[in-house]
């Protein structure tokens, strides 16, 4: 099933969930209206609102809550890229200029900061101190994996551990707030709101370890971002820490240095080197063991086509070539 289709499965929330987004960006002021329209139009796939919309459906829930829910866990997220292409300097995003670049650094801080408090302004309306006490969480914990991820630049000994630490918290954390905040909407039983929440860690942790992924073996129009972008900001992501582990001395010191340096003038060489390494592989390979672990959650759930949607969505984030 496409992500197209998987989409069709709640087409008329989707409608409304952008009109709310629509609706919530309007400020009084300008430049917060310009640069919040800028990013939350700027494509990408909103597999985090689609998360929700579906985990709430899957739980037979009937109300219009989940569609406010979707538009808050699609603020956060935006609030986190205006942030995080700031701290890594990036120019291109999803194949157009980051709101940085466009608008400058602290025009996207401080709208990144108005997103985020947009988004609990929501929050309140929902009226359900378990949903406020989830998002507060999770937002907690993506602040502190971007922190970690810096902690981590330009450092080639990063161990695996490490890495699964930052995108845990950095990515997983909010696929896991979307889905648990599903069940909690339909007022889904424990074993449910549990299940599902797994469901959005495993399915969150596939799909960064295939983003980090494509940065060494897709190209830059249908990724939408600069080849070797993870590199050149001297990300020491999974597919680099499996080749410096089983590289030899050339291999490891071309690495190294990479990381180290932030340098892309042997990218073609290092690209070659994480592959011929196995790094490719074995970042599939631990993703692919992510999304299964997503599927075994969902069987506490009943059977419907929005369970089945969910199962789609596992797949295609480890299917997906951008």
């Amino acid at each position: 099933m496409t992500l197209e289709k998987i989409r069709a499965l709640v087409t008329a929330d989707f409608a409304d969930v952008d009109r709310v987004i629509k609706e919530r960006l309007h400020s009084p002021v300008a430049l917060v209206d310009q640069v919040a329209t800028y990013i939350i139009h700027s494509g990408g796939k909103r597999l985090r609102p689609l998360l929700v919309l579906l985990s709430a459906k899957a739980c037979g829930h009937t109300g219009r809550r989940h569609v406010e829910a979707a538009a808050i866990i699609e603020f956060i997220h935006t609030a986190t890229l205006l942030h995080d292409d700031v701290v890594a300097g990036s120019s291109m995003r999803r194949g157009r200029q980051t709101a940085n670049e466009v608008f400058g650094n602290a025009a996207s801080v401080l709208v990144g900061d108005f997103l985020y408090s947009r988004a609990f302004q929501m929050m309140v309306t929902l009226d359900r101190m378990q949903i406020m006490k989830i998002l507060a969480e999770a937002t907690n914990a993506i602040a502190e994996g971007e922190v970690l991820q810096l902690m981590t630049a330009r450092d080639p000994m990063t161990t695996e551990a490490r890495y699964f630490d930052v995108i845990h918290r950095k990515t997983a954390r909010l696929f896991e707030a979307g889905a648990q905040i599903g069940a909690v909407l339909s007022g889904a039983a424990p074993e449910i709101e549990l299940a599902l929440a797994h469901y959005g860690k495993h399915i969150g942790t596939a799909f960064q370890l295939i983003d980090d992924a494509l940065d060494y073996q897709a190209d830059e129009s249908s990724i939408g971002k600069h080849l070797g972008d993870d590199l050149a900001e001297g990300k020491p992501t999974l597919p680099l820490i499996h080749a410096l582990q089983h590289g030899n001395d050339e291999q490891r010191a071309m690495i190294r240095h990479a990381i180290e340096h932030g340098g892309l003038d042997r990218l073609h060489e290092i690209t070659r080197a994480v592959a011929s390494l196995g790094g490719l592989a074995y970042t599939a390979r631990l993703a692919q063991g992510e999304a299964d672990q997503a599927l075994a959650a969902l069987s506490p759930l009943p059977e419907s086509v929005y369970k089945e949607g969910l199962r789609e969505l596992a797949k295609f984030a480890i299917a997906r070539k951008s």
